[in-house]
């Protein structure tokens, strides 16, 4: 993960996610990705929010 203190721009998410920065489009309009902030007319993401998102993703490798 890259320094705590920087936002993440959609590119740089999208890259560290592995995914196509429209996912990322297509997440926030259903309400189901990380949260994003704006800044001016920019979205941006806490690396925090990110991390927080991806642990609630994750289902803890139990068997059903």
């Amino acid at each position: 993960m890259p320094g705590e203190k920087k936002l993440a721009t959609p590119e740089e998410l999208a890259d560290y996610l592995g995914v196509p920065r429209a996912t990322l489009s297509q997440w926030r309009y259903k309400g189901t990705g990380p949260k994003t902030i704006k800044v001016g007319r920019f979205r941006r993401y806490r690396w925090s929010d990110v991390e927080a998102w991806l642990e609630r993703q994750s289902h803890g490798g139990e068997a059903a």
